[in-house]
């Protein structure tokens, strides 16, 4: 059986057809998944989300042609990996941005530069993203943000230092944040 689909995204790319590429991956965390299209990485979802549900909305947003092809996503594995064992500041991957338009793209843009250890309240975001009004809008689009821990939106605190939200919950952000270094145990 693993032959023949071996086989079948063998084709499905020599023809063209393999538009998203998916995988799963353990993380210390739960299961990961992973797509990417040819332009790059397109989503991460966390665990806790509906990985069917994740990939229903690639379908519907991207292209109903949707692989199981692990292989396509091996970089992404390995420096994610790299990243959770504490040996990788900088993720080096093509991103596909197609799950994001407008001020929200903007917005996860500016939270792609924040730098590995540093952090940057939802207020510098919406400034980033070129409305400095707009804190809650930035918050949204972080909170909406399609590839999660290789664009950082968890080093987005609230004015203060609060945590502020997580998609996969305030312990792992916590969590990301101790292993990069911005937070202090205590």
């Amino acid at each position: 059986m693993k032959d023949a689909l071996t086989g079948l995204v063998e084709r499905a790319e020599a023809e063209g057809l393999l538009d998203v590429a998916y995988t799963t991956m353990d993380s210390p965390f739960g299961q990961l998944l992973l797509a990417a299209t040819p332009r790059g990485l397109v989503r991460i979802s966390l665990p806790g989300y509906d990985p069917d549900e994740a990939l229903e909305g690639l379908a519907d947003r991207i292209s109903p042609r949707v692989l199981e092809a692990p292989s396509r996503l091996d970089a992404v594995r390995h420096q994610l990996d790299r990243y959770f064992e504490g040996q990788l500041r900088e993720f080096d991957l093509d991103l596909d941005w197609e799950l994001s338009h407008g001020f929200r793209r903007r917005v996860l843009r500016a939270a792609n530069r924040i730098p590995y250890g540093q952090t940057r309240s939802y207020r510098q975001m919406a400034t980033s993203a070129g409305n400095e009004r707009a804190v809650r809008a930035a918050g949204s689009a972080l909170g909406s943000n399609p590839i999660p821990i290789v664009v950082p939106c968890h080093r987005v605190l609230r004015t203060g230092g609060a945590l502020g939200g997580y998609g996969g919950g305030l312990p792992m952000k916590e969590a990301l944040l101790r292993l990069e270094g911005a937070l202090r145990a205590g």
